[in-house]
């Protein structure tokens, strides 16, 4: 009845605020798009780094979905409180924005500073270094959140 009615599943959509747009948001994004470009054309990589949801480690369900055969789910545990001696994992990303690659270091620990600046370091020797090994600067663009801050 509900297909009919032109009802389908969806996923929630992050439209919502609780706060107003800073007035000069676009502006600010416009100057940090053109500080990038003018680094990538001197030859200066450009990175963007963000630290992600932690996750529990374990057989936990996500909302993902995998092909299976046919009532023959992955088997998951029933409660999602972290396991002792286990806990939780950090996904780092570094993303290489003129060269639309990544870079994805998980941690074990917290989201720390320290995380943030190895993980910079792991990505410069495992692939910045291959097309900028000269460079003597690396700019930067995160949002300031946990680590970053």
């Amino acid at each position: 009845m509900l297909k009919i009615r032109g009802y389908g599943l969806q996923a929630d959509k992050k439209t919502l605020t609780l706060t107003e747009t800073h007035a000069d948001c676009d502006a600010q994004s416009e100057y940090m798009n053109e500080g990038c470009k003018k680094a990538d054309a001197a030859g200066i990589p450009v990175i963007s780094i963000d630290a992600k949801k932690k996750e529990n480690i374990g057989n936990f369900k996500n909302n993902g979905k995998t092909y299976q055969g046919h009532g023959n789910p992955i088997q998951v545990l029933d409660h999602d409180f972290p396991l002792k001696g286990l806990g939780k994992v950090t996904p780092f990303g570094v993303y290489y924005m003129f060269k639309n690659q990544d870079f994805v270091r998980v941690g074990i620990r917290c989201d720390t500073a320290v995380f943030a600046v190895q993980s910079i370091r792991k990505w410069w020797y495992a692939q910045g270094k291959q097309s900028y090994g000269t460079a003597d600067e690396i700019v930067i663009t995160a949002d300031c959140g946990g680590s970053k801050g």
